[in-house]
């Protein structure tokens, strides 16, 4: 199986849990791998043979974007079934990054893999 990876897409999303989480849009960033099989876009040369990558990038934006939850374990659970559903991938990894989240880090991060590789 072969790998498509998206990395370091930023989004403003609502997600946390205090108060004024949920006033203003943060910045949130994923970075994901998803199975796919490349050669048959590798053979054909097209578009409709691959894992659209723009697509996949647009409905991540997308979700994101208009999410609201508490908790990034959620937003990175829901995200991935959406994404296995939608694109019909056999594996993800993902990992969704809220840049800020504690003081002194850069960084708080989870990352899940889901179905078989």
């Amino acid at each position: 199986m072969d790998t498509v990876r998206i990395r370091g897409l930023k989004v403003e999303a609502i997600v946390g849990v205090h108060d004024w989480e949920r006033r203003v849009p943060r910045p949130v960033v994923v970075d994901l791998e998803l199975s796919t099989d490349a050669a048959r876009a590798a053979q054909s040369d097209a578009l409709k043979d691959a894992l659209d990558y723009a697509a996949v990038a647009k409905v991540v934006a997308e979700f994101v974007g208009a999410s609201q939850f508490q908790l990034v374990e959620t937003l990175a659970e829901k995200l991935a079934g959406k994404l296995r559903a939608q694109f019909g991938v056999a594996w993800i990894r993902l990992e969704v990054h809220k840049p800020g989240a504690v003081p002194g880090a850069q960084d708080v991060s989870v990352a899940i893999e889901r179905g078989k590789r």
